[in-house]
């Protein structure tokens, strides 16, 4: 009776749909190119419609999926296509040609597919008016099958969880999924929180609370672990409920390293960490003397944010240049008289001895070489401590600085137990299986995506490629690789000029990468590291910059 009663529903549905013109398979078909214009292993940007449409030719078979990269909306078509799948050329998501499916993150939706025919030398796409103006999809899930009797708990509520959670649910899981985060908002972009310090919480959503309703997925916010019984199979939280699970993953990531000094916690030194931080730093601000602790991504996105808003900034670094460990000293210099340029000003190889207070605010900041600086607002972007303090005293081994060991499949020393995200120290492919912690957003979802699959008992293997990017005063620094004890850099373009690509080298080959408008160069790079295959020294070093899909610089 069930079946039957959908049944008419759909019929029902389809007429009245049919009746107001709104016919679901209805297309809008045009000719796009000819059929010599696009040879194999080549893609182009076509309309179609109101529809961006990508068009690529891959082993004599043409296929189209959407041009809008589902993370920022980046052209595809300004990408770089590699076999059957196309990178972005922004921020290195990837998405299968012919499926449209997502591939590699930091994108969390797929392309919609268009049906491709060729008829008397002329290439004809249809795109369905259903979906024009839609240029992103959520791949199918599964829900909750109330007959499996089988928990899965996510502790941590961030990008690594829920790429966990949608992985379960996308090869059809069917037991309980509960995630549980010690914050009070669902998972958010991070990435954005020193770039748009203003924005809305709602708005950084990367999914909205109807989307883990329809899947099934549990959400339990403002409750964190205390700790964990492995015999048990049981976690303790501050709120004195213990919950059982039987498989678990641990991305409670890591925490906003405070100051150790006197004065440290004075009301208006403040940190990083969410949203709400985001936004009162924006309005602490306005009109105030500040100084901005730490030379990272995060401080020197939230030092030129702050540019046009704040009455003076003044930086405080320990090392001789910002980014000096990752980027190096060029690169260093060029961000340090990005900001200069714009009067702020750098007091570097130093360190704050104390904060002095009045009325239990700041008042003045004394650094250890006797400097002392006047300031209204104090923020504090100095590193992180990983969150694993509820894990001490059971058997997961974790490193000495209290990271959780993983292998590449994300699995801890004990059975049925994951870890992954900003917490975990896991083996790094491209760097030939050297461990390392890297707390970079798309990692993150990565790992996520792998301990998923080990926990269907479905062995594959990390091989994501670091890539992430840095925002300065609207100009866009991408990085991709490992660059770690790197030993050389061959600079294409100019630094002074604003458009450069360094390639950094480690035994001769190319580690890694980092750019500034030279899209897709970087992308490039991604792909070819992804593939395993080497970028010599002489290829770098070389004038022909085709391979990177440059011109002459």
């Amino acid at each position: 009776m069930l079946i039957i009663i959908i049944y008419y529903f759909i019929v029902v549905i389809t007429v009245i749909g049919l009746v107001a013109g709104l016919d679901p398979e209805e297309e809008v078909t045009d000719v796009v190119c000819d059929e010599s214009e696009l040879r194999d292993g080549e893609m182009m940007e076509v309309e179609v419609g109101d529809h961006n449409v990508l068009l690529v030719r891959c082993d004599g078979v043409y296929s189209a999926i959407s041009n809008q990269c589902t993370h920022y909306g980046a052209p595809l078509s300004k990408g770089v296509l590699s076999g059957h799948r196309v990178r972005c050329p922004w921020h290195g998501s990837c998405f299968n040609v012919k499926t449209g499916d997502l591939e590699e993150y930091p994108g969390i939706d797929c392309l919609p597919c268009h049906k491709v025919k060729v008829e008397n030398n002329k290439v004809y796409v249809s795109v369905k008016k259903r979906i024009q103006g839609q240029p992103k999809r959520i791949k199918w899930m599964g829900a909750r099958d109330q007959g499996v009797l089988h928990t899965v708990m996510l502790l941590g509520g961030g990008a690594a969880s829920l790429m966990c959670a949608e992985t379960l649910r996308q090869e059809n899981y069917g037991g309980r999924i509960i995630m549980v985060s010690r914050d009070g908002l669902l998972p958010y972009d991070k990435t954005r929180l020193s770039k748009v310090m203003n924005a809305e919480s709602e708005s950084l959503l990367m999914r909205r609370m109807d989307f883990y309703h329809k899947y099934d997925i549990e959400v339990w916010l403002k409750k964190e672990a205390l700790s964990i019984d492995t015999n048990k199979k049981t976690v303790t939280f501050d709120d004195g409920l213990t919950q059982c699970y039987d498989q678990i993953l641990i991305a409670t990531g890591c925490r906003a390293k405070s100051l150790d000094c006197p004065g440290a916690g004075l009301e208006n030194v403040l940190m990083l960490e969410t949203p709400e931080d985001a936004r009162s730093i924006h309005y602490a601000c306005m009109g105030c003397r500040t100084v901005v602790v730490g030379t990272s991504f995060v401080g020197m996105e939230v030092a030129a944010y702050m540019i046009d808003m704040a009455s003076s900034i003044t930086i405080i670094g320990s090392s001789e240049l910002p980014y000096q460990r990752t980027l190096g000293r060029e690169i260093g210099k060029v961000t340090m008289m990005m900001l200069e340029e714009r009067g702020v000003t750098f007091y570097m190889n130093d360190a704050v001895a104390e904060v002095q207070g009045e009325n239990n605010r700041v008042k003045a900041v004394k650094l250890k070489s006797g400097i002392t600086i006047e300031a209204d607002l104090l923020i504090v972007g100095i590193g992180v401590n990983p969150n694993s303090e509820f894990l001490k005293g059971s058997p997961i081994r974790m490193d000495s600085k209290n990271y959780v060991i993983v292998d590449e499949y994300m699995r801890t020393n004990i059975t049925d137990i994951y870890c992954a995200g900003d917490l975990s120290y896991f083996p790094l492919k491209m760097a030939k299986g050297q461990r390392v912690t890297i707390g970079h957003w798309q990692i993150a979802q990565a790992h996520g995506k792998i301990a998923a699959f080990s926990m269907l008992r479905r062995e594959v293997e990390l091989n994501t490629v670091p890539f992430y990017w840095t925002v300065l005063l609207g100009r866009t620094i991408r990085y991709t690789g490992y660059g770690e004890g790197y030993t050389e850099i061959v600079l294409k373009g100019k630094f002074e000029n604003m458009k450069f690509l360094a390639l950094y080298l480690k035994d001769d080959e190319v580690v890694a990468a980092a750019g500034l408008n030279v899209e897709p160069a970087v992308s490039v790079v991604a792909e070819r590291l992804a593939e395993g295959r080497v970028i010599t020294k002489a290829e770098a070093e070389s004038d022909d910059l085709s391979w990177l899909k440059l011109e002459p610089m």
